[in-house]
Formats: C-alpha cells, sequence, structure tokens
C-alpha cells in the first residue's frame, strides 16, 4: 500500500505554461507597433484632386516617378526612394527598368503646386527613355 501512494505522487503534469509566451507575444506586438510607421516609402506630396476612376491592379507594381513641390524627382525602385535623384540618372534607371520589364506601367506623380515645366521635363525624360505610355497619379475629389 505504501508502495501505490507513491507512485501516483510523482505522476508528470499535463499543464502547459503560456506565460512565457504570452511574453513573447508582447515583445513582438510593441516591436510591430513601433516599426509600422516606419515602413512607409514615398515622398510626401500634394496631388491635384480628380474625378477619375482608378486602374485595375497588375502583377508587377508600376515605376512611379515623382515630383516634390520644389521640382525634385524621385524613383520607387531606386535603392533610396525617399533621396532625390539626378534627371540623367533617373532617365537611365527607366531605361534599364523598361528594358527588363516592357509591359510595366509607368506613371508620374507630381505635386500640384509643381512647376508645369518640371513635370513636363519628367514626362520628356520618360519619352527619352523608351516608355510608350504614361499614366498620370492624382488623388479622388471627394465633392465629385
Amino acid at each position: 500500500m505504501i508502495e501505490q501512494r507513491n507512485r501516483s505522487r510523482y505522476l508528470p503534469q499535463a499543464d502547459i505554461n503560456v506565460v512565457p509566451y504570452i511574453d513573447v507575444m508582447l515583445v513582438l506586438l510593441i516591436i510591430f507597433m513601433v516599426t509600422a510607421p516606419l515602413l512607409h516609402q514615398g515622398v510626401t506630396v500634394d496631388l491635384p484632386k480628380t474625378s477619375a476612376e482608378a486602374l485595375p491592379p497588375e502583377d508587377m507594381p508600376p515605376l512611379v516617378v515623382t515630383v516634390d513641390q520644389a521640382g525634385q524627382m524621385f524613383l520607387n525602385v531606386s535603392d533610396m526612394p525617399e533621396t532625390a535623384i539626378h534627371p540623367e540618372v533617373l532617365a537611365y534607371r527607366l531605361a534599364a527598368e523598361i528594358k527588363r520589364a516592357p509591359e510595366r506601367r509607368v506613371l508620374v506623380r507630381a505635386d500640384q503646386s509643381a512647376a508645369y515645366g518640371t513635370v513636363m521635363s519628367a514626362m520628356v525624360l520618360l519619352q527619352r527613355a523608351g516608355v510608350p505610355n504614361v499614366g498620370l497619379i492624382t488623388e479622388k475629389n471627394e465633392e465629385a
């Protein structure tokens, strides 16, 4: 009888301690909350408002040339998309991207207060790079 009491005292427990998992989850949540705002890429521009419909999505993301208020140009596929790129380098990079994927869509995203001449310079660069069609990005007009 003594032997039977000792045996029941050392049975394995079937409980799972979830406290370490909750700690890890909370640490990951904090990391994601801190890094999520930093993932926003791009240059802030004030886009003109229109009532045009959005284009259907494609498999390959489009090439976006951004012209800011100061007339600086940016390319979304460059190593640092938030850094202004020289127009000659922009034309070279666009030509290389178009040769790699000729069906890729190219869009111009210009600040509404950017000089018309600067936006047209960007369009001429696209033409020299061999881009067959160019689209313009606008924001949807809420009044229409």
